[in-house]
């Protein structure tokens, strides 16, 4: 690594976990580029997919906010969401602005790059996939549920998710990026409906084999009730080596301080409790182990520190 090259952090996620780390890295003399899954069906998201048959636009307009540089009036109009009026209630304006973006180029890829201009992102935002799909989940005694927002409510554990309709393609520049990266970050979030959508895209796992980069799985915190309920970290892992294939993952982040009490009691009322780090199994599992003590508490959730987690990662990068 010489100074004139600087090194590329690709992460790839969704949800509520991958803006935290995301916040904390694009402050870092880094190439940043967001591979961001396009499976959500729920809310603003899902009847902007069936009304205009595009990918979901609400994990990349979160992404978006996370990495921008502007007024922060101009950030909160993005992000407002209507809660008054006929069609508009529970729209998120930048839900609408990325669909009428897509309108106007004619292709979901190309209006998120036009909104991440106007918007003066730092680094590069991709979906996944240009193309509008379902994630769908077969629980463990052998029912299946279609649709992101509808898997975790009942409750049952999962055996694997899938995508359809097939074939699905990945976004060529998404596997280039991962090719060409010298760190790899697969994010925390929900495992199987935020996290997993990215991974099981057909090429990926061929990817994430072999590129030269490192690839790091930042291991949630807390357990999810309908999703990791009494998941060790273990098991986190072994749910996408088993839909991925082993050979992907290099190394686990885990946080390695006791939660509060407190925060734990919040917690127990959702039915989630910490996540076990069972070191000797991760290590059995062939992966390096990064612990640090990443999280912060200044609100009643339990969620990354976005300079903790990003300094953290950036350390593996001095370490190469």
């Amino acid at each position: 690594m010489t100074n004139k090259k600087r090194p590329r952090i690709v992460v790839m996620g969704g949800g509520t976990g991958m803006p935290v780390l995301l916040r904390g890295l694009k402050n870092l003399p880094i190439d940043l580029t967001a591979l961001v899954t396009v499976a959500d069906d729920g809310g603003s998201s899902g009847r902007l997919r069936s009304e205009m048959a595009i990918p979901a636009p609400g994990d990349i307009r979160n992404v978006i906010a996370a990495l921008s540089d502007v007024e922060p009036m101009l950030l909160e109009l993005f992000q407002h969401r209507f809660s008054v009026g006929n069609g508009l209630s529970g729209h998120s304006m930048g839900n609408l602005l990325l669909a009428a973006m897509t309108s106007i180029t004619g292709d979901f890829f190309t209006g998120i790059k036009e909104i991440s201009r106007v918007l003066n992102v730092k680094g590069e935002i991709y979906p996944i996939s240009n193309q509008n799909m379902a994630l769908n989940a077969k629980f463990t005694d052998g029912s299946i549920v279609t649709g992101e927002s509808n898997i975790p409510l009942e409750r049952k554990r999962i055996d694997r998710v899938f995508l359809s309709p097939e074939p699905v393609k990945p976004l060529p520049n998404a596997i280039h990026a991962i090719q060409k990266a010298d760190l790899v970050v697969i994010s925390p979030g929900s495992l199987y409906t935020s996290i997993m959508p990215n991974l099981i895209i057909p090429k990926i796992d061929v990817a994430l084999k072999e590129t030269k980069a490192k690839v790091v799985y930042v291991c949630n915190v807390m357990t999810q009730a309908g999703e990791t309920t009494g998941y060790k970290a273990s098991d986190h892992v072994k749910a996408i080596t088993d839909h991925i294939g082993t050979g992907c993952l290099d190394a686990v982040v885990v946080h390695n301080e006791p939660i509060k009490q407190a925060v734990r009691d919040i917690y127990a009322e959702e039915n989630a409790e910490p996540v076990v780090y069972d070191t000797l199994k991760l290590l059995e599992m062939g992966l390096e182990i990064i612990e640090g003590d990443i999280i912060n508490y200044s609100n009643s959730t339990v969620r990354h520190d976005n300079n903790k987690i990003a300094n953290l990662l950036y350390s593996i990068l001095q370490q190469a």
